[in-house]
């Protein structure tokens, strides 16, 4: 199983207690399996070998929460959620909406599949012109929804759970990880770019191709991975979703030998943990 920690620049030149945390936010978007028999299918990315943070990993759409992403703007073209509510949902003062916008724009840079819809109900057309535009940053989403009338429907985008990259790590992110259905008509595809490779896969699949080497991958994704697998249609885990009010927030520790390199990862409720 090439389960790792988590593939960020393991120099020792910094001091870890400096390294910021930054905001980010992760989207799992499921449908139910092509193939027609039970069970549903996730999309997934492998993330570029040059990349400075999860180097050649197998991961779900996302990235850290931008300065746009708080954009006070963006709130009237949301529907099914306000800053108000997500901000109470993360067990924040304000600025939850954000991370919400965050995986919407992420998946469309990422993954090319925009989460929005027309306001007009016409069918929604979108680029690559406009998923490289948002990408680098000449095309805000605030001004994608306003020039085309879109509407970011937040209603069945559910928060299932939190993690914070563990100290010792050159990069930390504290991620909130999202699910939700995959609109119908857009199918995916990686930008070639962060991401090399994009595939719909069924969640025992992934982790059948870890244990057997194929993949690398890090440990939230696994966990969630494994939370996916339950389910026999994208209905159920959505609503299982939104069944999770308060997720707990895993905080993974880095084991390590007495040289300092690193051997893995403690998670709360391994015997070490506490030691670590």
């Amino acid at each position: 199983m090439r389960l790792v920690a988590y593939g960020a620049d393991m120099a020792k030149d910094f001091d870890p207690s400096t390294v910021p945390i930054r905001n980010a936010a992760t989207v799992m978007l499921v449908r139910d399996a092509a193939d027609g028999d039970e069970g549903i299918e996730v999309f997934m990315l492998r993330r570029t070998t040059n990349a400075a943070f999860g180097a050649g990993m197998f991961v779900f759409p996302g990235g850290k929460v931008d300065d746009a992403d708080h954009a006070t703007e963006l709130e009237p073209f949301c529907r099914g959620l306000d800053d108000a509510h997500a901000s109470r949902q993360l067990g924040l003062d304000a600025g939850g909406l954000a991370y919400w916008v965050a995986s919407i724009r992420e998946c469309f840079e990422e993954a090319g599949i925009l989460l929005a819809e027309r306001r007009d109900g016409a069918t929604l057309t979108v680029g690559d012109d406009d998923r490289h535009a948002v990408h680098d940053g000449t095309l805000s989403m605030v001004e994608l929804c306003r020039r085309d009338d879109l509407v970011i429907d937040l209603s069945t985008t559910e928060y299932v759970d939190h993690w914070i990259t563990p100290m010792g790590e050159a990069r930390r992110f504290d991620t909130r990880f999202f699910v939700t259905e995959a609109p119908d008509g857009q199918e995916g595809l990686h930008d070639d770019k962060e991401t090399v490779e994009s595939s719909w896969v069924r969640p025992q699949t992934a982790l059948d191709r870890l244990d057997a080497g194929e993949l690398m991958m890090m440990p939230p994704t696994v966990k969630n991975l494994r939370w996916l697998a339950e389910f026999a249609c994208a209905d159920d885990a959505v609503a299982a979703g939104r069944a999770i009010t308060d997720p707990a927030t895993t905080l993974p520790k880095l084991r390590t030998n007495a040289d300092g390199q690193v051997l893995g990862i403690a998670l709360p409720g391994d015997p070490d943990y506490d030691s670590v």
